[in-house]
C-alpha cells in the first residue's frame, strides 16, 4: 500500500515531497472552486433565460393570438348566448389578458428565484475561507543571518548545488 504520491504508507516524507503534495491539492482546491463556480452561474443563467422566455412567451401569445383568439370566442359566446357582440370581443380579450397574466406570472417567479440565487456569493466565501486557512499555514519566518554568518551559508548553498 502506498500513499498518494507513491510512497510507502508510514514512511518518513521529505519537504519537497510534502510541499509537491500541498501544491498538488492546493491546485486541485482551485480547480474544484472554479468548476463550482461554473456550475452555479450556468444554473443562474438557466432560470434568468427561463424567466426571459416566459416573459416572450406572454407577450406573443397576447399579440399574435388576439385577432384570430377574439373573433373566434366572440362569434363562440354571441352563438352560446345571445349577447351584443361588443360584449363578447370585450370577453374574449379578457381571456386573453387572464393566460398573458398567468405566463407574466410564471416568469416572476423564475426571476425571482434567479435572483435569490447565492451562486458566486458562496463560492466566494468558500474561496475566502480558503485563504484564510492558507494564511494560518504559513510557516514560521526564519531568523535572519548575521553578517558574519552570511559568507558561510552561501558557501554552503554553493556546495550542495554543485
Amino acid at each position: 500500500m502506498s500513499a498518494p504520491d507513491g510512497s510507502p504508507v508510514g514512511a518518513e516524507r521529505s519537504i519537497g515531497q510534502l510541499f509537491a503534495s500541498a501544491t498538488a491539492d492546493m491546485s486541485a482546491l482551485v480547480h474544484d472552486e472554479i468548476a463550482l463556480a461554473k456550475a452555479q452561474l450556468k444554473q443562474d443563467v438557466k432560470r434568468g433565460a427561463t424567466s426571459g422566455g416566459a416573459f416572450s412567451l406572454a407577450g406573443a401569445v397576447l399579440i399574435f393570438s388576439l385577432p384570430m383568439l377574439n373573433f373566434a370566442l366572440a362569434y363562440g359566446i354571441r352563438t352560446w348566448s345571445e349577447w351584443n357582440l361588443a360584449v363578447c370581443f370585450l370577453l374574449s380579450f379578457a381571456a386573453n389578458v387572464l393566460v398573458a397574466g398567468v405566463l407574466a406570472l410564471v416568469g416572476v417567479v423564475f426571476a425571482k428565484k434567479a435572483k435569490k440565487s447565492k451562486g458566486p456569493q458562496k463560492v466566494a466565501a468558500s474561496m475566502k475561507k480558503s485563504a484564510v486557512v492558507l494564511q494560518n499555514a504559513k510557516p514560521h519566518p526564519r531568523p535572519e543571518l548575521t553578517q558574519d554568518r552570511v559568507p558561510e551559508a552561501i558557501e554552503a548553498v554553493a556546495r550542495s548545488s554543485s
